[in-house]
């Protein structure tokens, strides 16, 4: 049984890789280019990501990419417009759809509403 988890995967007994295999036998694995690949981290590695962080960002955005049919090179392209807070939202927005629906990162947003609005509520 395969867990989901954003950890860094732990070893591996040889019936537990016999399992797994046969899991994601029926998966398609992704496939890209060297420089897709190459393009992405050094993307990430400029904007003051760490390597581990590039990689793993890196990994997230092309199979997104992928799945969408979007070229990574136009991708970048746009990206290279945003601020370090929109590159930051498109990040967790792009991981989250990577993640489970139980587990996802974001940004807390403050309530807008007055303190009067808060008591009036009849039960």
């Amino acid at each position: 049984m395969k867990i989901n988890t954003s950890l860094p995967p732990k070893e591996q007994k040889s019936e537990q890789r016999v399992v797994e295999f046969f899991d994601n036998y029926f998966t398609k694995p992704i496939e890209v280019s060297a420089n897709d690949y190459d393009a992405v981290i050094s993307f990430f590695s400029k904007r003051d990501f760490d390597q581990t962080s590039a990689a793993s960002v890196g990994q997230a955005l092309l199979t997104q990419a992928k799945l969408d049919n979007v070229n990574v090179f136009e991708l970048i392209d746009t990206l290279k417009g945003l601020t370090e807070v929109q590159l930051s939202k498109v990040v967790a927005q792009v991981l989250n759809f990577q993640r489970s629906k139980t587990s996802t990162i974001g940004f807390k947003i403050t309530p807008t509403f007055e303190y009067g609005e808060r008591r009036n509520v009849v039960v």
